[in-house]
């Protein structure tokens, strides 16, 4: 449901225009330094106000409420909250007869009886990210000195990004994209396979992420054309490094000790301005409906360091699993 992980365990919750949004960390181990400060670096990168951007902007000021003392994570929960100021509910009134295509209004509608709040998207909206984003930052600091990059390789089907913004802006329709995320300086040996292969919990939580409709590892669906002599990644070294990593770092669902690589797809928002043709729930008809309010015109622009925290995420519980995290950072010799 909403917890994910099972030594290193996440909960979110909040709503899009609720009051706040945020996370709840289990299983961090004791004696990493962190700060709020440490968050904002990733907080602002998930942050609209580019081109192409919702222009709905929040301050995302993140509190923290617990598991830190001193500077330090004690090794209990830890809490953190961001709250939402800038919501425009009103605008939300009228797609509750008539749901957006694409959207999950009416799957929400149906899964909750109506009792949902459907402002914003509530709780499925990309607002929830933040909270990821955050338990992402303590994430990266655990799995370290393993080191996550995503960058968009392409959206809107090219790799011209400015000018395809550019021209869905100008056609007020949305856009989606093609994000790749690469995990570096992994050990070999991390995966719990069968049901908890290093792919399955990757695509677990990376499939959280709104908007994520498919992904790949390594060649990925090219795989389908190659032959085998070409597919195989011939090993290099007694370490295990290969010449190619037509694997993408995982064999059996392990970890090899190449970099782990995989690609997602991000599909376009489902609020656009562009007028579509919905049914009206009450009137029981079809009718014309088009969007009003603040939304991203290619979400994708956004989507990169959700997709690290997301990968951080699942490998520092794999990891933990593995016993290659210790579950106190820094022993103290003294009490002080």
């Amino acid at each position: 449901m909403n917890s994910f992980g099972k030594l290193f365990r996440v909960h979110i919750f909040g709503e899009s225009h609720g009051q706040l949004v945020g996370i709840l960390m289990d299983g961090i181990p004791a004696g990493i330094p962190f700060s709020a400060e440490d968050l904002m670096k990733d907080l602002d990168r998930r942050r609209s106000g580019a081109a192409g951007t919702t222009p709905r902007k929040e301050d995302d000021i993140p509190l923290v409420k617990s598991g830190l003392f001193r500077g330090y994570t004690t090794g209990a929960p830890l809490l953190i909250q961001v709250e939402n100021k800038n919501t425009r509910s009103r605008d939300y009134t009228e797609l509750r007869k008539t749901p957006r295509p694409g959207h999950a209004d009416f799957t929400a509608f149906k899964k909750f009886g109506g009792y949902e709040d459907y402002r914003g998207g509530g709780h499925f909206s990309g607002r929830l990210t933040t909270g990821l984003v955050a338990a992402g930052v303590l994430a990266k600091k655990m799995i370290a000195p393993a080191r996550v990059n995503a960058t968009i390789l392409e959206v809107g089907g090219s790799t011209d990004i400015e000018a395809a913004v550019q021209q869905a802006i100008r056609e007020e329709d949305s856009i989606g994209g093609i994000i790749e995320c690469r995990i570096r300086e992994l050990p070999a040996g991390i995966g719990e396979p069968f049901f908890d292969s290093v792919e399955a919990v990757l695509s677990h939580m990376v499939f959280s992420v709104p908007a994520i409709k498919g992904i790949e590892f390594g060649a990925g669906f090219a795989a389908a054309k190659m032959r085998g002599s070409e597919h195989n990644d011939n090993f290099i070294s007694v370490e295990g490094k290969t010449e190619t990593n037509h694997a993408g770092g995982i064999n059996g669902g392990i970890t090899n000790g190449n970099e782990i690589v995989f690609r997602v797809v991000v599909k376009p928002t489902s609020s656009t301005h562009k007028a579509q043709k919905t049914m009206n729930f009450v009137d029981k008809e079809m009718q014309e409906l088009k969007v009003e309010g603040r939304h991203d015109t290619c979400i994708a622009l956004r989507v990169p360091v959700v997709l690290e925290a997301a990968a951080a995420i699942a490998m520092a519980d794999l990891m933990l699993q593995a016993r290659e995290i210790d579950r106190i950072n820094q022993p103290k010799d003294t009490i002080t």
